[in-house]
């Protein structure tokens, strides 16, 4: 494609120099990469300037540059206003405008995204529609999973799936969007039949810095003009303000405040969560999850919204809600064949932890034995206040190793200790994360739940910067394995 044709729905292009009727073969955004007739983004970062590597990307093959102010090379170059913006607009012309041909769903919030993406492709394949999901799990399209490095992927990627999906027919795309996809533009372009507000509570503000503007990141999303109807989730004490200034079609959830949609008489076992739900202008209609938790009945009220904005029938909605029996890393309880049981979850957040804790004693005979830590290089003011949530709601505790990525994991486990001594609550710290968990099962008595929080679905650990394997589920089934032995 020339790029001059990449560039027809830029608002952002400010000078060119050059022949822009140079033709282009691929899109890329690390100047590492080997790409003949490459279109090398030259994006301002937290860290690096990738003007810095214009030289080693045209040396790599790339014939053009996306800048934000001019390079001394020759070659043709875009300077823009908006780098990050410019790369969406180009990326989504360079893959063909994907979702254009597809009911894009965008749910943001800092809990429950995943869980509500996968309800809502649930609802929408009783009703008839293939439908794809983007999001901290990956990319699933045609019963096939991608991985993926981003909850919300870098505009090159996210076209790149979104074209893969569009090829196979998908017709509905219910993705994740983060507040970090909105802060950069990744979105930049696209267009959101329906967008859905879960809640917000403080995680990230490592990089928003406070909750004010980590809010105002998530509001940006329905004020953009890209989302075209919404469902947000009345209980959250920021829905008052995040409708102020909205003026689009609504629908709000809820179980404690009037709501459009709501849901009434519920019952949380530990086999699943029963209710019923007064559906929008429709008779009311009983729901009966596989998947437990009272963050679960709001996840089901997002995607149940989510869905009647869509035109979906109530039967297809019950029907889609109850077909799901897991989602990868969340309130996933593992087959282990012991008398206690074992749950894998991503809580990596206060609230998140929070949730989990007070689900599990909901149903737990004994003691709940919880195992977290935090993540590095992240927000570093939720440590203690993760190391207090546990000492009040677990019977012991296990600190130990998230992702330290860069920093030193004793330091962190040190700031979880802080919120942890307080409260009194038994724990122990053991920061080799295998070792604390067979620290966990072997101590787990019957009738206990261990919970093993903030991996989730990942199958890694960063540390110093390295990813290595780490498959909680597999750790689990080779300790249980070796305790069978001995």
């Amino acid at each position: 494609m020339k790029l001059i044709d990449l560039l027809r729905e830029v608002p952002y292009v400010a000078e060119t120099r050059g022949d822009m009727e140079t033709e282009i073969r691929e899109l890329v955004s690390s100047s590492q990469e080997k790409a003949e007739g490459g279109l090398f983004f030259c994006i301002v970062g937290a860290r690096f300037d990738a003007h810095d590597f214009a030289l080693e990307a045209v040396g790599n093959g790339c014939v053009a540059l996306i800048v934000e102010h001019f390079v001394d090379l020759d070659v043709p170059q875009v300077r823009v206003t908006n780098g990050r913006a410019a790369m969406a607009r180009i990326a989504a012309a360079f893959y063909g405008f994907p979702s254009r041909g597809m009911r894009m769903v965008g749910i943001t919030g800092t809990k429950g995204k995943t869980t509500t993406t996968y309800l809502l492709q649930s609802i929408c394949e009783k009703a008839g529609m293939k439908c794809g999901i983007i999001g901290s799990t990956g990319t699933v399209v045609a019963n096939q999973h991608l991985d993926s490095k981003l909850t919300t992927p870098d505009p090159i990627d996210l076209q790149k799936m979104l074209r893969v999906m569009a090829d196979e027919g998908v017709e509905v795309v219910c993705m994740e969007v983060s507040a970090h996809a909105i802060d950069m533009n990744r979105l930049d372009g696209m267009s959101f039949e329906v967008g859905c507000y879960t809640n917000l509570s403080q995680d990230h503000l490592d990089y928003f810095y406070t909750m004010e503007r980590y809010f105002e990141t998530k509001k940006q999303f329905f004020l953009s003009g890209m989302v075209k109807n919404a469902a947000i989730n009345a209980d959250d004490e920021t829905a008052g303000r995040l409708q102020e200034g909205l003026n689009l079609p609504l629908i709000t959830y809820g179980i404690c405040v009037d709501a459009d949609v709501f849901a009434r008489d519920i019952e949380i076992t530990e086999e699943g969560v029963h209710f019923n739900v007064q559906l929008h202008g429709m008779n009311e209609i009983g729901i009966r999850m596989h998947m437990t938790g009272m963050f679960n009945v709001y996840n089901a009220l997002a995607a149940t919204s989510c869905a009647l904005i869509m035109g979906i029938s109530a039967e297809d909605i019950q029907a889609g809600l109850e077909a799901v029996t897991r989602v990868p890393g969340r309130i996933e309880v593992l087959q282990t064949g012991t008398p206690y049981k074992v749950i894998l979850d991503y809580s990596h957040s206060p609230d998140a932890l929070e949730n989990i804790l007070k689900t599990v004693r909901q149903f737990t005979r004994n003691r709940v034995i919880a195992l977290f830590g935090c993540g590095g290089d992240r927000d570093k003011g939720k440590r203690p206040m993760m190391g207090e949530i546990g000492g009040r709601l677990a019977d012991y505790c296990i600190l130990t190793s998230d992702n330290p990525r860069t920093e030193n994991p004793l330091v962190i486990l040190a700031a979880i200790e802080k919120g942890i001594k307080p409260t009194g609550g038994a724990y122990e710290v053991i920061e080799n994360r295998r070792e604390a968990i067979e620290r966990a099962l072997r101590m787990a008595e019957d009738g206990d739940v261990v919970v093993l929080a903030g991996k989730g679905h990942e199958t890694y650990q960063e540390i110093m910067g390295i990813k290595r394997p780490f498959d909680e589920k597999a750790i689990v089934s080779e300790i249980l394995l070796k305790m069978k032995t001995e």
